[in-house]
This record gives structure tokens, C-alpha cells and sequence, in this order.
């Protein structure tokens, strides 16, 4: 090693040994900025978390907020629908509380009466049946839900042991909605548990029935033929062309209507009006096997503000929009055998909520009435006694 070199090795390690305190000065404050970004780096990770964990309980309590908000809807829709019904049950205990009669009737003379009757009867239409029955009061009314338009028609096959459901919605179509039960019916949104029976023709009004596996209807247009489906073979088994001419719509306010086919215990029946006897609403038997009239009857019922009608033992009950808010009413009455008349007919009131009835079809099994009202499907739970019963 030179000389020079020594020098130089020599000054450098004075000048090191000179600046000893600043470079250990310099590596502290290095470490404690370290130690500082790593404090720093750990309290941001806790802040994440603490955050992620505060969103996660935010996130919580608006599900639960959401949760308890449809909840009190529900409850404020349930409380609205209980009114509402307890407002139709006030109507209707209304009807119940009729004034009492003023006028004594001689028991004698209503013997006499009766036995007249008895013996007038002899001679009347001997193919029905001896179902003796007449409605006396509407015991309650239920509404189960809101289905569909205006204008349809629901029931269950009488004569069927199980509690199906049949739907025709709306005056004209060709799809029937069956519900296995009637839980089914009320739970189901729309007729998302229904199956659709595709039926080969479209109906036209709401003057439809279900008898003894079959579906009896009238097919759309105006030739007004009765069409007779099997719902187990999915066929047609009859159809005929209704034996009446220039028929008119049978109630005043439904234009859509132009036969309404029904049923009681003594078979099926087909309500009517023609332009003939243009004012007043007409009656036929039909045989429910060959869809052949047995016998045809003018009643002396108005088709004018007639909203729909129903039979029950060979008595049609025609119903009536009246002035009074909320009620329909039997204003007329037809007994094929004479043994009711109007002054014999009980005042009987259907609360009617919504608008008018499109179609009342009794069910002689349950001895209820299967209504729709402004899309509301609602039964009517009957009370029935016999007739000429004193």
C-alpha cells in the first residue's frame, strides 16, 4: 500500500469517526418511522374491519327494519280487510232484523190454503222431484278473495264428494281454472295453483255450471249453443242449439248473459228471455244426460234491473239491484208446482259490497250460493225450510 493510500484510508476513517453520532441519529429516526408506518398499517386493518363489521350490523338492521315495515303492512291491510268485513257483517245483520208482521192470519184459512195447494199440486210437472225446500234467510256471507274481472262465474260440482274449485273468468274465454280445494283457491295468488282446462270452444257471458263431472256452457256467439265437456275425458260428450228464438239478455244488468244454465237437487235448469216475451225472464228443464228441454215455463219475473237468479227445488229466485246502498234483493219469485209465490217468499237481502252480482249459482249439497261480485268470489250460507210450512 502506497503511501497515499494510507492517508486517504486514515482521513476517511477520521471523517467516519466524525460523523459517528450523526448517522446513528439518522438510523434511529429511520426506525422509528417505521415503527410508525407499521402503527399506521395496523390501526388502518382494525378501522377496515371495525368498518366492514359496522356495515354488516347496518345491513342487518335495515333486513329487519324492512321485515317489521312489510310486517305492519300486513297487519294494517289485514286490520283494513276486517273492517271492511265487519261493515258487510253490520249490513247484513241489518237484513237479519225484519219488522214483525202486524196482520193475525186465521189458522184455519191457511189450512184451507194449503190444502188447495196440496191438491193443485197433484196435477203439476210429476217428473221432478219431491225436494220440498225454499230459501228463508241468508244465515252468513264469506268473502274468500278478489279474482278476475267483473264478470265470471265460481263453483263446485254438487254431486263430486271433493271440494274442486271451477273458474271461468271474464265474459268470454276458453281457459277453466281448477283448484284442487278451496284452500288451495284462497291461498293461491291469481291462479298460480290452478290447473288450465283448455275448453274446444269459448264461452260467452256468465251463465255457466259444473254437474256431475261435466261442464255445461254456453259457447260464444250467436247461434247460443249448449256445449256439454267432459272433465275427465277432456271431450265433448252433446251440444245443442237452445230451442228458443230472438233471444235477448236474460237480466237487465247483465248484457253478457243471454242463458244461465243452473242446478238444485232436481237436475239442471236453464234461465232465459227472448224478444217475444221481451220484459219478463223464462224457464226451461233441461235433461242434464241429453241436454233435451223437458218443459218450458214464462214467469212473471222482470229482466229490468235483474241482476242474476238461482233455483232451488224447481223455484227460480230472481235477484235485484235495489236502491238501497249495499243490497240485493229476491224481489220475484217462480215455482214450477205454485206452491210459492211472491207474498209467499221470505225478504230476503244479499249484502252486496262492490257492484252487482254476475252470477249466483247454489249448490244444493252445501246449500250455499257461489256469488261473484266485481271479481270478489263470496259464498252465501242458506237457511232453508219447507215449503207451505206454517
Amino acid at each position: 500500500m502506497t503511501l497515499r493510500a494510507l492517508c486517504l484510508l486514515a482521513a476517511l476513517t477520521l471523517a467516519c469517526a466524525q460523523h459517528q453520532p450523526l448517522m446513528e441519529y439518522i438510523e434511529r429516526r429511520i426506525l422509528s418511522i417505521e415503527d410508525r408506518i407499521s402503527a399506521w398499517h395496523d390501526n388502518t386493518n382494525r378501522y377496515a374491519v371495525e368498518l366492514r363489521e359496522f356495515k354488516q350490523q347496518i345491513v342487518a338492521l335495515m333486513e329487519t327494519l324492512e321485515k317489521e315495515r312489510q310486517g305492519l303492512r300486513n297487519e294494517l291491510d289485514n286490520t283494513n280487510t276486517r273492517v271492511e268485513r265487519m261493515e258487510r257483517e253490520l249490513d247484513f245483520l241489518e237484513t237479519q232484523n225484519h219488522a214483525p208482521p202486524c196482520v193475525e192470519v186465521d189458522d184455519k184459512l191457511v189450512e184451507q190454503q194449503v190444502r188447495k195447494v196440496k191438491e193443485k199440486n197433484k196435477v203439476k210437472y210429476e217428473r221432478l222431484t219431491d225436494c220440498r225446500d225454499m230459501i228463508s234467510s241468508i244465515k252468513s256471507m264469506k268473502i274468500l278473495k278478489r279474482l278476475g274481472g267483473a264478470t265470471g262465474v265460481w263453483a263446485k260440482d254438487p254431486v263430486a264428494q271433493s271440494g274442486e274449485i271451477y273458474v271461468f273468468n271474464n265474459s268470454s274465454g276458453d281457459t277453466l281454472h281448477h283448484f284442487k280445494t278451496v284452500r288451495d283457491f284462497t291461498a293461491s295468488a291469481g291462479t298460480s295453483r290452478a290447473k288450465k282446462i283448455k275448453l274446444p270452444f269459448p264461452w260467452g257471458g256468465a251463465g255457466h255450471t259444473i254437474y256431475d263431472g261435466h261442464v255445461y256452457y254456453v259457447k260464444e256467439g250467436q247461434d247460443f249453443q249448449v256445449i256439454k265437456y267432459d272433465l275427465k275425458n277432456e271431450t265433448v260428450v252433446d251440444s245443442v242449439v237452445f230451442p228458443a228464438e230472438e233471444q235477448v239478455p236474460v237480466y237487465g244488468l247483465s248484457p253478457e248473459t243471454f242463458i244461465d244454465l243452473a242446478v238444485d237437487e232436481e237436475g239442471l235448469w236453464a234461465i232465459y228471455a227472448t224478444k217475444e216475451n221481451e220484459k219478463n225472464i223464462c224457464l226451461a228443464k233441461m235433461d242434464p244426460k241429453t241436454l233435451a228441454i223437458e218443459e218450458m215455463w214464462d214467469t212473471p219475473c222482470p229482466r229490468e234491473n235483474a241482476e242474476a237468479a238461482f233455483v232451488i227445488c224447481g223455484t227460480v229466485y230472481v235477484v235485484y239491484n235495489t236502491k238501497l246502498p249495499s243490497r240485493s234483493r229476491v224481489q220475484c219469485v217462480f215455482d214450477v208446482r205454485d206452491m210459492v209465490t211472491n207474498d209467499d217468499a221470505p225478504l230476503v237481502y244479499f249484502p252486496r259490497r262492490y257492484s252487482s252480482h254476475a252470477s249466483l249459482k247454489y249448490n244444493p249439497r252445501e246449500r250455499q250460493i257461489y256469488a261473484w261480485d266485481d271479481g270478489y268470489q263470496i259464498l252465501y250460507k242458506l237457511v232453508l225450510k219447507k215449503k207451505l210450512e206454517v
